[in-house]
C-alpha cells in the first residue's frame, strides 16, 4: 500500500486527486493539506509514502516546504505538481530535494505511474525534459570546480562517463548504448554513483553534475 499526502491549495484539485487514488487498491490518501506548513507539520505527523505537492500555494509555498520535508530526513519524498509555464518553480523543487516532477495535465495513469514510482525510489522526469529544464536554467547555476567536492574523487572513471551521460538527460538503455554497456550494468552504475555523492535520485544526480562542474550547458 502506497500512502499519500495531497498538497493544494484548491478544494477541487485535492477532491480530484483523492478520487482518482482511492479508486486504486494500492493506494491510500491519509490527508490533505491547503497550504505548505500544514504539508510539512501533516508530513511528519502522517510519514505518508510520497507528498503531492503543488507549487504555487498562500503562505509557504510548495518549494519551501519541499525543501523542509527533506531536511528532515525522514521518509517521505515529494513529488511535485507543475505547468509549463512554471518550469522555474520545478526546478527550484528539485534543487529543494524533490524526487520528481509531473504537469498537472497528466494523463490519470501517468500521475498513478508517477507515484509509485517515486514511492519505489526512483525519481519522476523524463529525460527530454530533464534536458529542457537543465539547460533552460543552467546559466543560474553556481558553477562549482571539481577540485571542491571531495565525492567527485570516489567515482571511477566510468562512473564520471556514467554521470556524464545521466546528466545529458540520457535514459539507462541511451547510456548503455552511449558506453556499450548492458542496461542492468547502467542502472549499477547508477546506484553506486547516487550512493557515493549522497544523492536521493537522479535527478539531484544531473544537478550535482552541474554544481561542480563535470558537465557545462552547451
Amino acid at each position: 500500500m502506497t500512502t499519500v499526502l495531497i498538497v493544494d491549495d484548491q478544494a477541487l484539485q485535492r477532491l480530484g486527486f483523492g478520487m482518482l487514488l482511492e479508486q486504486h487498491p494500492d493506494m491510500s490518501v491519509v490527508g490533505e493539506a491547503t497550504h505548505g506548513a500544514e504539508a510539512v507539520r501533516m508530513t511528519a505527523e502522517l510519514r505518508p509514502d510520497v507528498v503531492l505537492m503543488d507549487v504555487r500555494m498562500p503562505g509557504m509555498d510548495g518549494i519551501e516546504a519541499t525543501r523542509r520535508i527533506v531536511e528532515s530526513g525522514g521518509r517521505s519524498r515529494v513529488l511535485v505538481l507543475t505547468t509549463f509555464d512554471l518550469d522555474e518553480y520545478a526546478y527550484s523543487a528539485l534543487r529543494a530535494g524533490a524526487s520528481g516532477f509531473l504537469l498537472k495535465d497528466a494523463l490519470p495513469d501517468e500521475l498513478i505511474a508517477g507515484i509509485r514510482a517515486v514511492a519505489a525510489g526512483d525519481a519522476v522526469i523524463s529525460p527530454s525534459l530533464t534536458r529542457k529544464l537543465i539547460h533552460a536554467f543552467a546559466d543560474r547555476l553556481p558553477g562549482g570546480s571539481l577540485a571542491k567536492d571531495q565525492r567527485l574523487a570516489e567515482l571511477t572513471q566510468r562512473e564520471r562517463e556514467v554521470l556524464v551521460a545521466l546528466a545529458s538527460g540520457a535514459s539507462n538503455a541511451e547510456i548503455g548504448q552511449r558506453l556499450s554497456l548492458a542496461e542492468t550494468t547502467v542502472k549499477t552504475h547508477v546506484s553506486r554513483i547516487l550512493a557515493k555523492i549522497g544523492a536521493r535520485d537522479r535527478v539531484q544526480a544531473v544537478i550535482f553534475a552541474y554544481d561542480t562542474g563535470v558537465v557545462r550547458p552547451a
